[in-house]
């Protein structure tokens, strides 16, 4: 504990209590929570969470009891800095043991079951769409998992809460298969083949602890590139078109000693050593030309001293023990980053920039990724969103900008989608939707607007979707309906009035329908009952003028009606399907003349037909396609 503490002195010595009010420094440093011992550190310091504004009781309430750093009894995990919950369940001296359950990000059920010294024990494994596709007994069972787009990524045996025995891998986005071999507590070990891409095979032999150990390696031609003898060799790797992409030294199955990096031309981008897999050592990387960038010493992957140049050979930047301000080029030649370096990783304030080199993104970054107010452009160097950082995305308040610089949305943002309360815009700055979201979705309470900033809507969401209950109006705010919703549309019970608010309609929704219940009059009396979306009925617009009578199927009119002008006036009278014209019928003019009698479909004239003008003469005889006459060639 007393080293904790110190290493807290050392947190706090670095804070500049200047901007310790900011939200940005309150998540970032409560973001951290759910690692164990920075929890200790807050338990401990109440000075820490004076500053913070953390009522420590009231975080634990929420993700469980703590001892000394451990979670234990039911406990909840949540991806970090979201409400998105991925685990729910027991938990002993911090470790799962006992019931839970484990989500997806999209709030699906992945596992349900119990848990034994943090692994699954006994229970059901299921995909996307609720589907059993596994079921485990004591650690035992053949599973399949899925990522979060449905994608199958692995199958094989189990045992021991782990894979365990033979299995299979897959790309996560194209579905093939990558490995089929040998596993023992969670890694690859025994005999097993590698494949790219393109199904070729492109390593044969045995694995230990997930590594490479003994075995050939192909190119896609299937010759023999390289061979490995307990973890030692020099190797070469190919990508799925058979380019090398790494040719050096083997060791303890990774890159270990000296090595090359080509890119997908055959051209070296870095020459230099390894350890454990990454740059480490003495090194050098060369762009697409060949001209040198960096030289000098990396550690665990990282620039670390040396020297950076530009284009022209001339030097750019100096790093020691890992620190300087530095420009990093793409490997075509043009500048991707410039700004302060700590630790081998940007730091501080920088700017990034695309392919072409043109700026995408200036701000702050902590530990290589964006933390802390920024700024994005697209590629034509406008500004399309401002905003809090958190580990590299949108987290916390932000605003959003269309390609044009208009304003579109304005809130809080968590994981880089929107999430929490907003405002969207049109292209013309009106406001459109002001609510809650969640997962980039409008979910929760919200209201829309139209075009000219009139409230039309008001009510639950879910899903990006009108879901619950709601309320609709017209452009002069008067109530036209409130009901219940579903996927956007009306259903459930819900009330129509016209635009002097009186009730013309009363009862069930299906699917946007009226289904059951009864019509009004102005004068409030019963006009018409549908049951089960059959009826003969009268409608009325907005202000209390019969616009429809007839017959009403499905929800629709079919059948047999008439409809009427603003005024009053008859102006067709004829057949329905599915709520159009459909067959014999005839149009009126406002002075209720007949205009025209014959056949429709889809609610055009279509078929045989006759014209009149305003006198009742008799000015087109013949057919109609699509509501235009065919005249007939001599």
């Amino acid at each position: 504990m007393k080293g904790k503490i110190n290493e807290f002195k050392e947190i706090k010595s670095k804070i500049n209590y200047k901007d310790i009010n900011s939200s940005y420094i309150k998540k970032r440093i409560f973001s951290f929570l759910d690692k164990k011992e920075k929890l200790i550190i807050i338990i401990y310091n109440k000075e820490l969470q004076k500053i913070l504004e953390v009522n420590i009781n009231e975080y634990k309430k929420k993700s469980g009891k703590y001892k000394i750093g451990e979670r234990n009894g039911i406990s909840r995990v949540y991806i970090i800095n979201s409400n998105i919950l991925i685990f729910e369940g027991e938990y002993l001296k911090g470790i799962k043991n006992g019931k839970g359950k484990e989500y997806y990000k999209n709030g699906k059920l992945k596992f349900e079951g119990e848990y034994k010294n943090g692994k699954k024990w006994n229970g059901y494994g299921y995909n996307i769409q609720g589907n059993i596709v596994f079921e485990l007994k004591d650690g035992k069972g053949n599973i399949k998992e899925y990522d979060e787009n449905d994608n199958l990524i692995f199958e094989g045996e189990y045992k021991n809460g782990e894979r365990n025995g033979k299995g299979k891998e897959y790309h996560y986005k194209y579905s093939r298969l990558l490995f089929e071999g040998e596993y023992i507590n969670g890694k690859r070990n025994g005999k097993g083949k590698e494949y790219n891409l393109n199904n070729n095979l492109i390593f044969e032999g045995e694995y230990i602890n997930g590594k490479k150990w003994n075995g050939y390696g192909y190119n896609i031609q299937g010759d023999i590139k390289f061979e490995l003898k307990d973890g030692k060799g020099n190797i070469k790797e190919y990508d799925e078109y058979d380019k090398l992409k790494y040719e050096g030294e083997y060791i303890n199955g990774e890159r270990n000693g000296k090595g090359k990096e080509y890119d997908e031309y055959g051209k070296i981008k870095y020459e230099g050593e390894y350890k454990n897999g990454e740059r480490h050592g003495k090194g050098k990387e060369y762009n697409y030309d060949g001209i040198l960038m960096f030289e000098g010493e990396y550690k665990n992957g990282k620039k670390w001293n040396g020297y950076g140049y530009n284009m022209k050979g001339n030097l750019e930047f100096e790093l020691k023990d890992g620190k300087g301000n530095i420009k990093e080029y793409n490997y075509n030649g043009n500048l991707k980053f410039e700004g302060g370096f700590i630790n081998g990783e940007k730091n501080g304030k920088g700017k990034e920039y695309n392919y072409d080199g043109k700026l995408i993104f200036e701000g702050e970054f902590i530990k290589g990724e964006k933390n802390g107010k920024g700024k994005e452009y697209n590629y034509d160097g406008k500004l399309i969103f401002e905003g809090e950082y958190i580990n590299g995305e949108r987290n916390g308040k932000g605003k959003e900008y269309s390609a044009y610089g208009k304003l579109i949305f304005e809130g809080e943002f968590i994981n880089g989608e929107r999430h929490g309360k907003g405002k969207e815009y049109n292209y013309d700055g009106i406001l459109m939707f002001e609510g809650e979201y969640i997962n980039g979705k409008r979910h929760g309470k919200g209201k829309e607007y139209n075009k000219i900033g009139k409230l039309k809507f008001e009510g639950e969401f879910k899903n990006g979707e009108r879901n619950g209950k709601g309320k609709e109006y017209n452009n002069n705010g008067k109530l036209l309906f409130e009901g219940e919703y579903i996927n956007g549309k009306r259903n459930g019970k819900g009330k129509e009035y016209n635009n002097d608010g009186k009730l013309i309609f009363e009862g069930e929704f299906i699917n946007g329908k009226k289904w059951n219940g009864n019509g009004y009059n102005i004068k409030g009396k019963i006009e018409f009952k549908l049951k089960d979306g059959k009826g003969n009925i009268k409608e009325y617009d907005e202000n209390g003028n019969l616009e429809y009578e007839g017959e009403f199927i499905n929800g629709k009119r079919n059948g047999k009606g008439k409809e009427y002008s603003a005024y009053g006036k008859l102006i067709f009278e004829g057949e329905y399907i599915n709520g159009e014209k459909n067959g014999k019928g005839k149009e009126y003019s406002e002075y209720g003349k007949l205009i025209f009698e014959g056949e429709f479909k889809n609610g055009e004239r279509n078929g045989k037909g006759k014209e009149y003008n305003n006198n009742g003469k008799l000015i087109f005889e013949g057919e109609f396609i699509n509501g235009n006459k065919i005249w007939k060639t001599q």
